[in-house]
């Protein structure tokens, strides 16, 4: 079977990328902007000859879909003949996925969700919560002013390693379609709920680099963050969201265990597999 990887620029396409080229397969790789990674390709998911011409000869995908072109993908994926889709979409996507948001009908991957599983082909819905690799964010804050900036240091949320959420979907496109991943929504989240408090503790137990953390009110992060995330609705969401996980331990999933066999990945390996973040 030949698989396509969409995505291709992304940490987690590349990873998904690497555990199959290690086993053998056959994978094509696409992406808007291809550059040089990976031999990649150019695919305008919103251009039906692209589209057609990325998924020629393809039997399974690892899909990011966008719900403004995810009608498209279906037709085009359709008539390609693909079998199986291997959707990566969040957590955000559960109305009880404990995210404190009355308001889901908004979130893209719901759309995105509820189109491409309506396809005439096997789909497995990933749905993981916050990645560990958000915290890279924080090093350029880190980096400019030798301070972490952040709002409801006492959220808690349970982050998932990019590897682990890499090994998911690996080990459900190598079983292919036919089988128990068929239909099947793995909502994903790492091993333990911590304080972001925590996390930044942890940043300087691991890697040595001193943090100066400073907790800004409500008004003063959204002020700051306004100026990077500009639709204002988003960022109103996203800050109800960290004041509804205060002193709130966040539900935790087994899906990483349960399908791969190795427990998920702890936010201390996190750091040690990404030693330079936060050096100078």
């Amino acid at each position: 079977m030949s698989i396509l990887i969409t995505g291709g620029r992304g940490k987690i396409a590349r990873a998904v990328h690497a555990g199959l080229v290690a086993q053998g397969r056959d994978v094509r790789v696409a992406s808007r902007e291809p550059g040089d990674r990976l031999g990649a390709i150019a695919l305008n998911p919103a251009d039906p000859v692209s589209l057609a011409t990325a998924l020629d000869g393809i039997t399974q995908v690892f899909l990011y879909a966008d719900p403004a072109t995810a009608e498209l993908f279906v037709e085009a994926a359709e008539t390609a003949g693909v079998k199986q889709v291997v959707l990566l979409s969040s957590l955000s996507a559960q109305a009880d996925s404990g995210n404190g948001s009355e308001d889901l009908a908004g979130d893209p991957h719901i759309g995105a969700e509820r189109v491409i599983a309506g396809g005439a082909y096997a789909t497995t819905r990933l749905q993981p919560g916050t990645f560990m690799s958000n915290a890279i964010f924080w090093s350029y804050q880190l980096r400019a002013s030798g301070q972490i900036r952040l709002p409801y240091l006492d959220a808690e949320e349970a982050p998932i390693h990019e590897q682990d959420i890499a090994d998911v979907a690996l080990k459900v496109l190598l079983d292919g379609p036919g089988g128990a991943h068929d239909g099947a929504v793995y909502p994903m989240t790492g091993p333990e709920s911590m304080t972001r408090r925590h996390q930044l503790g942890l940043i300087t137990e691991v890697t040595g680099v001193p943090v100066e953390v400073v907790e800004l009110t409500p008004d003063q992060a959204f002020e700051e963050m306004s100026s990077t995330m500009r639709d204002p609705a988003r960022l109103a969401l996203l800050m109800a969201y960290w004041a509804s996980r205060v002193g709130s331990p966040h539900p935790l999933e087994q899906t990483v265990e349960l399908v791969t066999g190795h427990p998920a990945r702890t936010f201390t390996q996190w750091l040690h597999d990404n030693p330079t973040v936060y050096s100078n």
